[in-house]
């Protein structure tokens, strides 16, 4: 593999959605080989004290990459943890004998530079029972368990949880400076999570069973004025987005690489099917809001994502920044 090839992975590796993106990512490529680090420097210290969420989001980037590979014309074969003696170094992907490029190879590296997140209101449209089915039996292969939250006592119990989370957020000030400090005003920032991503209306208003993350929470009013509109118009359409967990059967660093890469997988597959997904994570950013939703859900294993899906409202959406391959890709001679 040439640096120009490895180029070209690393460029669509870093199309992986991580949380705030923060892209907490480093690369070396050597040979036919891709090691994937952690970048420590790029740590959220208050929301994600373990680095779980960072790690998940490196897991995305893995997959990322190796489907860029098998459409290259590679198998890819990936090593999780490869080097004991460094907790950083996350995996390593190997490019291996070349392979015929299948038509499924082909659509999910175009839904790479497709798939984006969509945090606005979905159309009332359900995702249909096999589409759900295809991405549990996507998620099975790599390990990592997918379980739709369609019951009532599921819904009500996750929904409060995340509310509940949310409530605790916005009342931490070393979490809303922290939130702060990852929005980006620039549209042409590299990293954070750009305001034109995020819905104008406080989520806490919007007529939906599902509580989005509030990412301009800290300059909102505690109590805003909110018009009374029309008292005799109908009520609105309450938004019902199909919602997914994915979890897995411990909570390692193996784990969580795993759940990133079902993740990555997961979502390409959306894309394909002309869903988007957004993150509902607030409950699982804080221990016992996580543990709760363990115990009430009943769950054998660990949530590590959750999702809510369905088809979007408005065409095209937002794209977040991405830092250059230069930033984040490093070339070492092949040993030997």
């Amino acid at each position: 593999m040439d640096e120009q090839r490895w180029t070209e992975v690393v460029a669509a590796a870093i199309r992986a959605p991580s949380i705030h993106n923060t892209q907490p990512w480093r690369f070396t490529a050597s040979g036919d080989r891709l090691e994937v680090h952690y970048d420590r420097g790029r740590a959220l210290p208050v929301l994600d004290r373990t680095g779980r969420q960072q790690v998940i989001s490196c897991g995305v980037a893995v997959e990322f990459a190796v489907v860029a590979l098998c459409a290259a014309g590679f198998e890819a074969e990936v090593e999780l943890l490869p080097s004991p003696a460094d907790a950083d170094h996350l995996a390593t992907v190997r490019a291996g004998a070349a392979r015929e490029v299948s038509a499924e190879d082909a659509a999910s590296a175009e839904a790479i530079g497709r798939r984006h997140t969509d945090r606005a209101p979905f159309l009332p449209r359900a995702v249909p029972d096999e589409v759900v089915d295809r991405l549990q039996t996507t998620a099975d292969r790599l390990g990592v368990w997918l379980k739709p939250i369609t019951e009532s006592e599921e819904q009500v119990a996750t929904a409060f949880l995340i509310s509940r989370a949310e409530e605790m957020e916005r009342s931490d000030p070393e979490y809303l400076a922290e939130l702060q400090s990852w929005l980006r005003t620039d549209p042409a920032a590299v990293d954070g999570v750009p305001v034109v991503a995020v819905p104008d209306e406080d989520p806490a208003t919007r007529p939906s069973n599902w509580l989005i993350r509030d990412f301009v929470a800290g300059s909102r009013e505690p109590h805003a004025f909110l018009p009374a509109g029309d008292p005799d118009a109908p009520p609105p359409a309450v938004e019902r987005p199909t919602v997914v967990m994915l979890g897995t059967e411990s909570d390692d660093r193996t784990a969580w690489l795993l759940g990133g890469r079902a993740l990555g997988r997961l979502l390409l597959e959306a894309t394909i099917e002309g869903l988007v997904a957004s993150p509902l994570t607030q409950a699982l950013d804080w221990p016992a809001t996580r543990t709760r939703m363990r115990t009430r859900l009943s769950l054998v294993g660990y949530p590590q994502m959750l999702l809510r899906m369905g088809y979007p409202s408005t065409q095209g959406g937002s794209h977040s920044g991405r830092r250059p391959v230069s930033d984040v890709l490093h070339f070492e001679p092949a040993a030997g």
